[in-house]
């Protein structure tokens, strides 16, 4: 009895102990399971963290992508200084076309007034022939009177 006694205190030591060793398994896992879901959390927020870089780093490309069409546009324009000069240059041009303009409509209207003249002393020539000719018609004939002609 005695050795069945200690068999089974033996067991019952050897059970307990299985039992501690299961309880540590237990909270070691525990623990491992808690590193696991910290280590999961981590990974998350670092995936979030990967995914707003590659969002800032899209735009970034897109931004670089736009200013370098612009660029191409912009190196076909000639700089600003260019355009200035040219500006002055047409300014220039453009008074000058306005002093040609303004000389040949001076020009114009001295040329209508001559026209008009000349029209008014053409009327009045063709006015003085009628009178002439009406003249010499009233004349003709008390001259053909005096001299003795019949018209």
């Amino acid at each position: 009895m005695l050795s069945t006694l200690s068999q089974c205190e033996f067991s019952m030591g050897k059970t307990l102990l299985v039992y501690d060793m299961n309880l540590r398994e237990m909270e070691n896992y525990e623990k491992i399971y808690r590193e696991i879901e910290s280590s999961i959390t981590g990974a998350h927020e670092k995936i979030a963290e990967c995914k707003k870089q590659i969002l800032q780093a899209k735009r970034i490309r897109k931004n670089r992508q736009e200013y370098d069409a612009l660029a191409k546009v912009i190196q076909h324009h000639p700089d600003r200084h260019e355009t200035l000069k040219e500006l002055e240059i047409l300014g220039k041009e453009l008074e000058h076309l306005s002093h040609i303009k303004e000389t040949i409509e001076d020009k114009l209207e001295l040329r209508r007034k001559q026209f008009y003249v000349l029209l008014s002393t053409i009327h009045e020539l063709q006015q003085t022939l009628e009178n002439d000719e009406k003249f010499c018609e009233i004349e003709a004939p008390e001259a053909g009177i005096k001299t003795g002609r019949k018209p």
